[in-house]
C-alpha cells in the first residue's frame, strides 16, 4: 500500500472512530480486503452496565485475553471523566482495595485499554480520562505508554496530556520513564506519612518506599509542566489525627502539589473503618495551613462498587436500566 494509506487508517480509527475495516471507504476494496485478512479493529461494546444514583455508571469490557475488567464514567456538570482499567486484576495487594484482593490475572493490551475510551456510550463528550481503575498502570508500561501516545499524537486523538492522569503507587524505574517522556499528570498513593504504617496498607512499600518515590519526583519540574496530586485513604483512628496531617506536610514540603482526601470504602473481611468526616475536613485544614492545597474528593457511585477501592474482576454485572 501507499504511505498515504497509513494516514488514512489512523484518520478512521482515531477521528472518525470506525468499528470496521469495511467504513474505510477511501482505502480501495483490494486494500480493505488485504487488511482483513491479518487484522481486525478491535472494537467492542460494553457487555453488561450498572448506574448510580449520582449519575456514575460502572461498564464491564471483556479484555482481549478473555478476562474481564470494569470501567467507570463520572459525569460532573461540563466534566465527563472516565476511569480506565489497565489490568484484569492486579499484583499489589493493597490492603484497602477489592482489585487486589482478587489477584492478578493479565496484562490489558493498549488495544484493551482505548476500547474503553472509544466504546462507552458516553465517549464523545469524555473531558479526561484517568488511569485509575483496576490495575497498576505503571505495572503495564509499555501498553501504557502506547496508549497515552495514541491518545495526544496528531496521528491518535490529538488530546493534551492535561486531560489524562496516570496514578500509580510508585513502580521504579517505571515512574521515571513516565516522568521523562510523558506530560500527563501523575498521582500517587500514599496513604501514610509514615513506612511502617503505609507497608502494612501497601505491601509495594518493601520495594518501592515513599523515600524513594518522593526523592525521584522532586528531580522534575512541575510548575510548568504537569500537575502532581497524592492520593490519601483517610482510615479511622489510624491515618486521619493531626499528627500524620502534620507529618504528610513536613514530607511533601518544597513539591508543588495537591493532596486529595478520599472517604474508605469498606470491604469484606478487612478490618479498617472510615474516617468521621469532621476528622476529614480538620486534616484538611491543617495542610491547608502548611502551604499544601488538599481537598476532600466526593465519593461517586459507591452504591454500585464504583468508587474507589471497589472495582473488580466480574463474570457479569446485574442487569440495569440506564
Amino acid at each position: 500500500m501507499p504511505k498515504f494509506t497509513a494516514n488514512q487508517i489512523s484518520g478512521w480509527l482515531y477521528n472518525k472512530r470506525v468499528s470496521s475495516i469495511d467504513e474505510m471507504t477511501n482505502l480501495s476494496l483490494a486494500h480493505r480486503n488485504l487488511l482483513k485478512e491479518n487484522y481486525t479493529v478491535g472494537r467492542t461494546c460494553p457487555i453488561d452496565f450498572q448506574t448510580s444514583n449520582d449519575g456514575t455508571v460502572k461498564y464491564l469490557f471483556v479484555a482481549s485475553d478473555g478476562g474481564s475488567v470494569e470501567t467507570v464514567y463520572i459525569p460532573d456538570k461540563e466534566r465527563g471523566t472516565l476511569c480506565v482499567s489497565s489490568q484484569v486484576g492486579c499484583k499489589m495487594n493493597c490492603l484497602f482495595c477489592m482489585t487486589g484482593k482478587q489477584g492478578f490475572s493479565g496484562q490489558l493490551t493498549a488495544c484493551d485499554m482505548l476500547n474503553q475510551i472509544l466504546s462507552v456510550p458516553e465517549s464523545e463528550n469524555l473531558t479526561n480520562v484517568v488511569f485509575m481503575g483496576m490495575g497498576e498502570p505503571l505495572d503495564n508500561q509499555d501498553e501504557l505508554f502506547k496508549t497515552l501516545n495514541i491518545l495526544t499524537s496528531d496521528y491518535g486523538f490529538g488530546w493534551s496530556p492535561k486531560r489524562i492522569t496516570v496514578s500509580t503507587i510508585g513502580v521504579l524505574p517505571a515512574l521515571k520513564r513516565f516522568l521523562e517522556e510523558t506530560q500527563a499528570h501523575l498521582a500517587v498513593s500514599l496513604h501514610s506519612p509514615f513506612p511502617d504504617e503505609r507497608l502494612a496498607l501497601m505491601p509495594s512499600e518493601k520495594a518501592w518506599s515513599m523515600t524513594e518515590i518522593l526523592d525521584l519526583i522532586r528531580q522534575y519540574d512541575f510548575f510548568h509542566q504537569r500537575r502532581v496530586s497524592f492520593e490519601y485513604i483517610c482510615f479511622g483512628g489510624l491515618n486521619d489525627d493531626i499528627r500524620h496531617a502534620m507529618a504528610l506536610a513536613k514530607l511533601l514540603n518544597g513539591i508543588p502539589c495537591r493532596v486529595n482526601l478520599i472517604k474508605y470504602h469498606a470491604l469484606p473481611d478487612v478490618a479498617l473503618s472510615a474516617s468521621h468526616y469532621k476528622e476529614m475536613i480538620a486534616f484538611r485544614d491543617c495542610l491547608n495551613a502548611k502551604g499544601i492545597v488538599a481537598t476532600i474528593r466526593a465519593s461517586r457511585g459507591e452504591d454500585i462498587l464504583a468508587a474507589c477501592g471497589m472495582l473488580r474482576q466480574s463474570v457479569l454485572i446485574s442487569k440495569n436500566k440506564k
